[in-house]
């Protein structure tokens, strides 16, 4: 009997030291951003928005990086600029969010934060890009055989960068633009959910473009029929079953070494037809607001993605106010695409293997009266990084592709019937983020429109940061017949 109340006290004291732990760990729950929804809810969110980062002893972040815990659960939704971010305000490190710090929310959700506001429990994050330096101190990346099958699609929706720059504003008189609060709540759309079938729809400057990825090639069909002026087209950049290798060295906040290869056996191909009825000539260049990412998921705690994002441009140049042209062509280009960078030494890595398939010469055929003059630039960047769609930042690769094709005579004589084709190839190859100049002035003037919130001023977003190099891969001219009155194709 005496020993039954040692045991008794036993039991009692290791009730209470159980009720302890258990208080002790509700106190340590992380906020509900972080702990809702399961699994499930984790990958949908996951997906959606991108993976959250990890701390890892092999990396060490820069000193203004916050990571905002939770990941895609924390947040709530994204503009369709990719400006602002809607996270929770209680999720973990969300009060230490502030104008210079950089935002680290997810693969996809990092910035430099510009300026900041309350919105009921959640917070209202604009950002700027980042070079991926600004966020990595030190680290190394590297992985082999990232295989380029079966893309998430990310859809930017009706981004503002989208449309064609503004025009500046009158300093007539006294008055000044109004200046809008920061992205009062339900002000812009937001970017819409991802998909998985290689597919994308987008609207820019006029433009109905329809993207694909990555079976066969990456490539844009676009139409236009606006102002007495009708074009369509397809332009891709052909590959077969690519993959893709990498290797990303950060010490002290410099790169050190940086790789990025891609096989696949290159080609281009490009179909056009173009009219004008009584309309005026135009010149559009846009980023196509659909990514094409494979996550990579965590490398030393960063999620990292193999993203294909396109630009396009076309330019008309039609000399008289009625006319048709068309044309088609197909081209091998290379074998594989690549460079290689270390202790400040840069190597570009391509195999050419260019062979004309279908001739875009002979294939011009159309109505000219006076000269038909089109010019097409195709643009395909292949990144391995961080942050999306404008503010990728990362090692890249990007090939552009111009073609530019005359028909008529420059001199409208009866007796020189010219057909002209121009083709340019150019690969620009670096480690940072590059974005369209128009796109910068769109975003920037955007902007200068806004009332900062905690910020004395919002600052202007850079074009570029990091550095790059290029390379031609492919240039050639071909005019039939070779006389001066049919002069030189646009390219």
């Amino acid at each position: 009997m005496r020993a039954a109340v040692p045991r008794r006290r036993a039991r009692a004291l290791l009730a209470v030291a159980l009720a302890v732990v258990v208080a002790l760990a509700g106190c340590e729950r992380p906020p509900a951003a972080e702990r809702s929804g399961g699994a499930a809810a984790t990958s949908a969110a996951d997906l959606r928005y991108g993976a959250a980062p990890a701390v890892d002893p092999d990396v060490t972040l820069q000193p203004d990086v916050v990571l905002v815990g939770g990941g895609g659960r924390s947040v709530r939704s994204v503009t369709a600029d990719g400006l602002t971010w809607r996270i929770d305000g209680r999720a973990r490190n969300a009060d230490q969010l502030a104008p210079g710090k950089v935002m680290f929310v997810t693969g996809r959700g990092v910035g430099r934060v510009l300026d900041i506001t309350e919105d009921g429990g959640d917070l209202l994050v604009l950002i700027g890009p980042v070079d991926i330096t600004e966020v990595i101190r030190d680290g190394t990346f590297a992985r082999q055989g990232v295989t380029l099958d079966d893309p998430v699609v990310y859809l930017a929706g009706d981004p503002s960068w989208a449309e064609a720059p503004p025009a500046t504003p009158s300093s007539f008189g006294r008055s000044r633009p109004m200046r809008a609060p920061l992205l009062a709540p339900g002000a812009q759309p937001v970017q819409p959910p991802p998909a998985r079938d290689g597919k994308a729809t987008t609207r820019a400057q006029g433009y109905r473009v329809f993207s694909s990825c990555c079976t066969n090639g990456v490539g844009a069909h676009f139409t236009y029929d606006d102002g007495g002026v009708r074009l369509l087209g397809t332009v891709t950049l052909l590959f077969q079953r690519p993959d893709a290798a990498f290797h990303l060295a950060i010490g002290a906040g410099t790169v050190t070494r940086a790789e990025l290869e891609i096989s696949g056996g290159f080609g281009i191909k490009v179909d056009f037809e173009g009219g004008i009825q009584d309309g005026r000539n135009h010149r559009k260049t846009f980023p196509i607001a659909a990514d094409f990412s494979f996550p990579i998921g965590q490398i030393a705690g960063i999620p990292l993605s193999f993203t294909v994002s396109q630009t396009l441009e076309v330019a008309t140049a039609f000399g008289a106010k009625l006319g048709t042209v068309k044309g088609g062509g197909e081209y091998s280009l290379a074998g594989k695409l690549g460079f290689g960078y270390a202790n400040g030494t840069f190597g570009p890595r391509v195999t050419k293997q260019f062979q004309r398939r279908d001739s875009l010469l002979n294939s011009l055929t159309g109505r000219p009266v006076g000269v038909m003059g089109l010019v097409v630039r195709h643009g395909v960047r292949f990144t391995v990084g961080i942050s999306a769609f404008l503010f990728s930042a990362g090692v890249f690769v990007e090939l552009t592709t111009s073609y530019g094709a005359t028909l008529g005579s420059a001199l409208g004589a009866a007796y020189a019937q010219c057909r002209g084709v121009g083709i340019g190839v150019h690969a620009t190859f670096g480690i940072g983020f590059r974005i369209l100049e128009p796109v910068v002035k769109v975003i920037n003037q955007f902007l200068s429109l806004l009332q900062p919130s905690r910020a004395p001023v919002i600052p202007p977003v850079p074009a570029e940061s990091g550095p790059k190099w290029s390379k031609e891969i492919y240039r050639n001219e071909e005019i039939i017949p070779k006389v001066p009155a049919c002069g030189h194709p646009p390219t």
